[in-house]
């Protein structure tokens, strides 16, 4: 996809480019800086050696060496003071410069650490939505496949009030769901234990029938019913008519792809607003708008209902045609039928949750 972010060692990506969270040295250090120099080899450092340092900021592109990424792309970022002393600025100015960069030397793909996320004390998730919105404002103009690169298991959104909501209605909709299927369980097996009261009851009340029959009848002043009533006469059947295939044909549902196509238009897009606002990777757009039959993965279809807009019965709709179902037995479309009813469609404020979650991001360069 054309965003991800992802838990791994960056000095394993094998992307075109990896970006160093540099010091204005260049000459290494700790953490990542330490770590990407370390895999990289000590030519590396030759080459920083003739760099003449960084400002904060600012950014410099070197070869890989010894790392899977063709280039190393450093950037130095602020240390946090507090907020007061234009630390978001500078830091928003490290990604769009390495971006530049990237772009400059024909880089496909590029991953990112948490820029002064580490040692520099820049509060994490203010950090992430700095990153965030970088990097999506980026892929709004080019096409290129981003990664931001999370080391381990790290709790960004677990105090903000979006991840608690989020969390409260997976947990509300889980206990009705679960409490409605133990009542179902518990009425089908008493049906198929035979409830000894209930077959009691039964048998009384088919013994009472008759007589309430009877006493009916005689207070009406009504015949009672003969044991065998006469038939019904029987309809002239009707004769057959020759299905019109045509017709039939012409009325069969679209696919995923057409009803996708028409969905756009309706909402007055191009095609390049759509695959971007759904954070798919331009390939895979042609490869369902070019086949009929493509059948896309399930978040996928989700990343196009997002960028679309789409009301939950739509949503649904888009979802059927593509051969999925919302369910709430699934933690994934719980949370993503909490965005859409609350009408919250950005796709990268819904991928932080769902990375919060572990659960599969929106949008994709595969499926």
């Amino acid at each position: 996809m054309p965003f991800e972010m992802v838990r791994n060692d960056i000095t394993k990506m094998r992307v075109d480019a990896i970006v160093n969270a540099a010091n204005r040295s260049l000459l290494g250090g700790g953490g990542v800086d330490g770590a990407i120099h370390c895999a990289a080899g000590p030519k590396l450092l030759e080459e920083c050696m003739t760099l003449g340092g960084c400002e904060t900021g600012q950014a410099k592109i070197t070869r890989g060496y010894d790392l899977p990424a063709r280039y190393v792309i450093h950037t130095v970022g602020p240390i946090w003071c507090g907020g007061e002393y234009g630390e978001r600025g500078l830091l928003a100015s490290c990604y769009r410069n390495s971006l530049a960069l990237a772009l400059e030397h024909g880089c496909e793909t590029v991953a990112f650490p948490l820029i002064s996320a580490g040692a520099y004390g820049y509060p994490k998730d203010q950090a992430l939505e700095v990153a965030v919105g970088e990097i999506s404002r980026f892929l709004l103009e080019h096409d290129m496949t981003v990664y931001l690169v999370l080391f381990g298991h790290t709790e960004f959104l677990t105090g903000k009030k979006l991840f608690r909501d989020v969390q409260e209605y997976i947990d509300d909709v889980y206990a009705d769901t679960h409490i409605n299927h133990n009542i179902e369980a518990r009425r089908k097996a008493q049906w198929q234990r035979g409830d000894a009261a209930g077959l009691a009851l039964d048998r009384e009340l088919m013994e009472a029938a008759p007589k309430q029959e009877d006493a009916f009848a005689e207070a009406c002043m009504l015949p009672k019913y003969d044991a065998a009533p006469c038939p019904a006469p029987a309809k002239k059947a009707a004769k057959p008519t020759k299905p019109n295939w045509l017709e039939m044909f012409k009325k069969t549902d679209a696919g995923f792809s057409e009803t996708l196509k028409r969905m756009i238009d309706k909402k007055g897009m191009t095609d390049t607003q759509c695959y971007k606002r759904a954070n798919v990777d331009r390939k895979l757009f042609s490869k369902i708008r070019s086949n009929p039959g493509y059948r896309p993965s399930k978040p996928t279809v989700f990343a196009f209902a997002v960028a679309l807009e789409l009301s939950l019965p739509e949503t649904r709709n888009l979802l059927d045609k593509a051969g999925y179902s919302l369910t709430h037995s699934s933690k994934f479309d719980i949370v993503l039928e909490y965005f859409i009813k609350n009408r919250i469609y950005d796709i990268y404020e819904i991928n932080e949750v769902l990375f919060q979650f572990d659960m599969p991001l929106l949008g994709s360069s595969m499926n």
